[in-house]
């Protein structure tokens, strides 16, 4: 039986892994049916949850006061996590939303990449087979039936979302940031990655608002769902199970937005498709539960000692 706590932390992760997988569900219409343009949705999306997090913030009690230190590197965490959502949302225009999330979901592999070549940590030999498979689920995706490929800008615009995210995570892990409170440095990081989106609009981009009323729901379910609940039960999974078991239900994510694009925006789920996203989750998954994979190992084997021979007489 699975504790009262332990159960909690597994809902809390599927939770927070299905409202970030719903990103495509709110951002597709506000292109389609509002006219929009990325940097008009990321705008009014980093606004908004910019509000919802003070918010949270504010009720909680908590300093907003930045300590000696910390502005610069929040000033470049905030343009790197808004460049990483620029080119995601940018991708939703030359790819299906499903296709996008899904190869997005290769950032713990480029983790580990960046953590082996400027933090000196070794890649395993399990680790070089994850990535090579990674990389077969993504060929998979962009060479499409008949030798139709997918649109070379939206997957590159997908991988340096990708890129950016890890670097992000890496940064975090490796500096001061680790020491500030997650919703501080989750506030910080937009307010300082918003100014982004007004520059692209006041040098030579457009401003959009959505064409119809009811959009401005999606704008508010936008910062609602796949950031601030997100963020959430994010935060409550670690605490309950740990980071490793909240990292591994985020395979979730991009079966959830492969979910939503079949149901709601009529996208197609081919066999070919459905063998990378495989292939995709499984490197990934093998990725980050690769610590834990020797201590599992460990104790499905002492569930079947071996059996002592009788000595023959």
């Amino acid at each position: 039986m699975i504790g009262g706590e332990r159960k909690r932390g597994f809902i809390y992760a599927v939770v927070a892994a299905a409202t970030y997988g719903m990103i495509p569900l709110f951002a597709l219409p506000l292109y389609g049916i509002g006219g929009m343009n990325p940097d008009s949705v990321l705008l009014l999306r980093y606004f908004f949850a910019i509000l919802i997090v003070a918010f949270m913030l504010k009720v909680r009690g908590r300093s907003l006061r930045m300590k000696h230190g910390e502005f610069l590197p929040l000033l470049a965490m905030g343009v790197i996590m808004s460049l990483s959502s620029l080119s995601l949302f940018g991708s939703y225009r030359y790819m299906d939303g499903g296709i996008a999330s899904t190869i997005l979901f290769v950032y713990p592999v480029i983790v580990a990449v960046i953590m082996a070549v400027f933090y000196k940590e070794k890649i395993t030999l399990p680790v070089a087979l994850c990535i090579m498979l990674a990389l077969g689920g993504i060929a998979l995706l962009y060479i499409g039936d008949s030798g139709k490929t997918l649109s070379l800008r939206g997957t590159l615009l997908v991988l340096f979302s990708a890129f950016f995210y890890a670097i992000y995570i890496v940064c975090v892990n490796n500096s001061r940031l680790k020491r500030i409170p997650t919703l501080k440095l989750t506030l910080y990081m937009m307010l300082f990655g918003l100014p982004l989106f007004v520059v692209r609009i006041l040098w030579g981009g457009t401003f959009t608002m959505p064409s119809h009323w009811y959009l401005w729901g999606n704008i508010v379910a936008l910062a609602l769902f796949p950031t601030a609940i997100s963020f959430i039960c994010t935060t409550k999974a670690v605490q309950y199970i740990g980071a490793t078991p909240t990292a591994i239900l985020g395979a979730i994510e991009p079966l959830a937005a492969i979910f939503i694009g079949v149901l709601v925006f009529d996208e197609k789920l081919t066999l070919r498709i459905c063998i990378g996203l495989i292939m995709i989750i499984l490197s990934v998954t093998m990725v980050v539960a690769g610590a834990n994979i020797n201590d599992t190992l460990i104790h499905f084997k002492k569930l079947f000692p071996k059996l002592k021979r009788r000595k023959q007489r």
